[in-house]
């Protein structure tokens, strides 16, 4: 993929918190690019580091935590070297994060046309407050929201939680951004209205070409949503590759741990397989390999922090000991 393609280009990234129990890597050296029009899966279990990457990218990371070194291209530009003035213009505008706690995004206090609107205004004062009415309209319509000339005359407080999720979602989409970052947006969804939105999600990428990071620990919603898969661990990406190669043929020991965890991957009546022992404390990581201390391929090889890889063209992987035999059954 050309530079020129290229929306995102995260490149070693790595936003440590400082706190008096000591330093917690939480990102450490993170790298992976992201095409117009595609969609990254970002995996892994809690405490792997994802979603304080995405608050990375787009600059929310607050004290103890700091971003210590790396480089976030977006469209060639150093996110990291803006002020805060120059991210403010980006946020909301050609980027925008779907935050898991729709509280995040809404205000309590104000509808949610007044909201919407402002958004709108913020990046286009030119338009008629009759346009931006009407832009945020489709916008909830986009979501799956009925009755969205009633609903933008309610206060948040008067919508469940999984529609002032959806709202949320809508005012992320109002722009039309070259980036959209989603943090398990969908979690507290019903399947119903989350198909809806995987749906919406793809018909954005497919035809405004706008790029998205989807964040989860749901390896079922990036099997038909993403077109790359990133898999982190301990702070580290340890396999990308296409959700294809990736799903069907992992080479990591965790990747293929989270994959034997899913019911699909069992035969009927057999025990689901489960990834020993506990993620570690990002405060005390282990030496060498972060996921030495559960995997089940693990020798004195891994006392040594592997590098990046390439096993399997179009495949990088931080192992000693990736998985290369294409019959070996997923769980083993």
């Amino acid at each position: 993929m050309t530079n020129q393609s290229l929306t995102l280009d995260v490149r070693d990234l790595k936003t440590h918190f400082f706190t008096k129990a000591g330093v917690a890597k939480a990102v450490d050296g993170v790298s992976f690019s992201v095409g117009k029009g595609e969609v990254l899966g970002l995996v892994g279990e809690s405490g792997s580091g994802k979603s304080v990457t995405g608050f990375s990218i787009i600059g929310l990371v607050d004290p103890p935590g700091r971003v210590v070194s790396g480089e976030v291209l977006f469209k060639g530009q150093d996110l990291l070297k803006l002020d805060a003035e120059g991210l403010r213009q980006l946020r909301g505008n050609r980027i925008a994060m779907i935050f898991q706690d729709p509280m995040m995004t809404l205000n309590p206090v104000l509808r949610v046309d007044t909201q919407m609107i402002e958004t709108i205004k913020a990046h286009d004062s030119s338009i008629s407050k009759r346009d931006a009415l009407a832009r945020a309209r489709d916008a909830l319509g986009q979501v799956g929201i009925p009755a969205p000339d009633e609903r933008l005359r309610s206060y948040p407080h008067q919508f469940s939680g999984g529609m002032r999720q959806r709202v949320a979602i809508a005012i992320a989409l109002l722009n039309k951004p070259d980036l959209i970052i989603a943090d398990e947006p969908t979690t507290a969804l019903d399947v119903t209205i989350q198909g809806q939105i995987l749906y919406e999600a793809q018909k954005l990428c497919r035809e405004t070409g706008t790029s998205m990071i989807w964040i989860t620990h749901d390896l079922a919603v990036v099997a038909g949503l993403a077109d790359h898969i990133c898999v982190m661990y301990g702070g580290k990406a340890v396999e990308q590759g296409t959700i294809d190669d990736v799903l069907d043929h992992p080479v990591h020991p965790y990747t293929r741990g989270l994959l034997g965890s899913v019911p699909g991957h069992n035969t009927r009546g057999q025990r689901l397989y489960q990834i020993p022992g506990m993620a570690p404390s990002l405060m005390n990581l282990p030496q060498g390999c972060t996921f030495q201390d559960r995997c089940p391929r693990a020798d004195d090889a891994c006392l040594i922090e592997p590098g990046i890889t390439e096993p399997v063209p179009g495949r990088a992987v931080r192992c000693c000991h990736p998985h290369l035999d294409r019959n070996e059954e997923v769980g083993a």
